[in-house]
């Protein structure tokens, strides 16, 4: 098996045995990582790489978007719902004049929103672990502290 496929098949697994919240995550990472594969492609005047990066943190930032539950958290999911439309209105202008300065700052809330994520899960496990539970195991879930491929349930 070489390299890619060996990867593929990590990620693969890691994204079958994810909770919902390590999915996002992985989502935020994947939309910081395109971003980054956006810019490069604008310092080094490579349009394909360029234009890659922006439409998949486009469909990743969409995605976060449409995965928004507002019935749990209004006023939060109202917010983040303005945060996530927000970006992606400035990834479109940022494509569109190859804007590196509003690329940077698309960049710069997605790494905010993942210390933020990284956070709320840590306050998941810690409520999951102190909560009474029925199976008698506390929670599983565990945050990276460092992206590593490619989210917020609100």
């Amino acid at each position: 098996m070489n390299d890619t496929n060996t990867a593929n098949a990590y990620l693969r697994t890691r994204v079958m045995t994810a909770s919902r919240e390590e999915l996002r995550l992985l989502l935020i990472d994947g939309a910081i990582k395109f971003a980054q594969q956006a810019m490069t492609g604008m310092e080094n005047k490579n349009p394909e790489l360029t234009y890659s990066g922006f439409s998949q943190c486009r469909d990743i930032v969409l995605e976060l978007l449409n995965s928004i539950k507002p019935e749990y958290a209004p006023e939060i999911a109202k917010s983040v719902q303005d945060l996530y439309t927000y970006m992606y209105g400035e990834l479109v202008k940022a494509s569109i004049n190859k804007d590196k300065a509003i690329l940077a700052e698309v960049i710069s809330l997605l790494e905010y929103e993942r210390e933020t994520w990284v956070l709320t899960m840590n306050r998941v496990i810690e409520d999951r672990e102190h909560a009474p539970s029925s199976t008698g195991t506390p929670g599983t879930v565990q945050a990276q502290e460092k992206p590593s491929s490619i989210s917020f349930q609100a």
